[in-house]
Parts: C-alpha cells; sequence; structure tokens
C-alpha cells in the first residue's frame, strides 16, 4: 500500500481536466458543447491513466 504523501497517480485526474479546459477554450467560440465534451474528455482521460498508474504501483 503506497502512503497517501507517495501516491500522486490522482493528480492525473485534475491534469486531465485542466488540459480538458485549456483545449476546450479553442472550441468556446464554435460550439459550447464542444467546450463541454473537452473537459469531459480530459477527466476521463486522467481517470484512465489513474487506474494505470494505481495497477502498476500494486504489481
Amino acid at each position: 500500500m503506497t502512503d497517501k504523501k507517495d501516491d500522486k497517480s490522482t493528480w492525473a485526474i485534475g491534469g486531465g481536466t485542466l488540459i480538458g479546459i485549456g483545449a476546450g477554450f479553442f472550441f468556446l467560440q464554435e460550439s459550447p458543447l464542444a467546450f463541454v465534451g473537452s473537459i469531459l474528455l480530459g477527466l476521463g482521460l486522467g481517470l484512465v491513466i489513474t487506474s494505470i498508474i494505481s495497477s502498476k504501483k500494486g504489481q
């Protein structure tokens, strides 16, 4: 089990969300739904990366 201070895998969720927001600002003028979609895509990508990192630490 990892220490809470040593576990940085959850940072991928926040990082993915920030990347999604940053990319979404480019699409905001064209379509607000594309902005929301890019935020959700970044969140989903962060969750996938977090699960990959967590599974590799458990091995």
